[in-house]
């Protein structure tokens, strides 16, 4: 594997960065997790938009504009010879000393990672997955606004720590107001009659790419699609529950806390989001234009 670390590709043995960077002291950086599928890598732009919102909101000035770095990223690909995998993007802060101050770093650094990913056993999205909700509740937007996709992760680590404790791959975050924010790693969609609904920006959900992409999906299926507040007490009695997420996909969830959700098995619209959402990927995206194989 080859990996791109300012500009450079370097074997995944030989891919380092210094113990005093800001990334690695202080989760100072963003990042992005992009899938590619069938040579084309999904929704590029609106992740690398996301990404330079991301730094832009933590005073982060990222070294290469937006047409290069979207170009490092189809490279780096087609340097991995990947059609079908996921790519880490992130920026860090950059090498600087052993105080908070990011003054101190001289020049960010960009890095892009393209390998593969299996976020959930493949069973899961054939039955479904249980989730719990934890006591972790998301960040405040008052504190490290979750519209940020930071390399601090520890909220969602601490929340996925519970899950796993519980015998959970996922779990549910509420937000400090106790209403549904999202999942550790994915957005959350319930389906309540010929409603699709999700919880809103607002509540401490992450501006979800994939999240999007569903919510046009749904209407364009004939679904209302609403961003109301909901509570553990609407998730309970949906229809239909499941996960969206850029590694995930789209994952149904079966059982909340103990209680079965709907049939207790994916359900209808579920299952032709699913189907929609694989179209789409089939046709959609930044061709990485791989050379013929020899």
């Amino acid at each position: 594997m080859k990996i791109y670390i300012d500009g450079q590709y370097y074997d995944e043995k030989d891919a380092k960065i210094s113990v005093f960077d800001h990334g690695v002291l202080y989760g100072d950086g963003v990042f992005e997790g992009i899938r590619a599928y069938h040579g084309r890598v999904f929704k590029l732009r609106e992740h690398i938009d996301r990404l330079y919102c991301s730094a832009h909101a933590i005073l982060l000035k990222i070294p290469l504009p937006p047409a290069e770095m979207t170009a490092a990223v189809l490279d780096t690909c087609r340097e991995n010879r990947i059609r079908n995998g996921y790519i880490r993007l992130l920026v860090t802060r950059g090498v600087g000393t052993l105080g908070l101050d990011p003054n101190r770093c001289k020049r960010p650094s960009v890095i892009v990672i393209a390998d593969k990913i299996q976020l959930y056993p493949p069973e899961l999205y054939e039955r479904g997955m249980a989730i719990i909700t934890v006591a972790t509740t998301r960040n405040l937007h008052s504190a490290l606004n979750p519209a940020i996709k930071s390399l601090n992760y520890l909220n969602n680590i601490l929340a996925k720590i519970e899950a796993n404790i519980g015998g959970c791959e996922e779990a549910i975050m509420l937000n400090a107001e106790g209403y549904v924010a999202e999942c550790t790693g994915d957005n959350l969609f319930i389906v309540k009659g010929a409603q699709l609904l999700t919880p809103p920006l607002s509540s401490g959900a992450l501006y979800g790419i994939t999240r999007g992409v569903v919510m046009q999906l749904a209407a364009e299926h004939g679904l209302q699609v609403g961003e109301p507040q909901l509570t553990r007490y609407d998730l309970f009695n949906a229809d239909e529950c499941f996960l969206t997420g850029t590694g995930a996909e789209l994952v149904p969830i079966v059982k909340i806390d103990g209680r079965v959700v709907g049939s207790g098995k994916p359900g209808p619209v579920t299952k032709a989001l699913v189907a929609k959402y694989h179209a789409l990927t089939q046709v959609s995206g930044e061709p990485i234009s791989l050379p013929d194989s020899k």
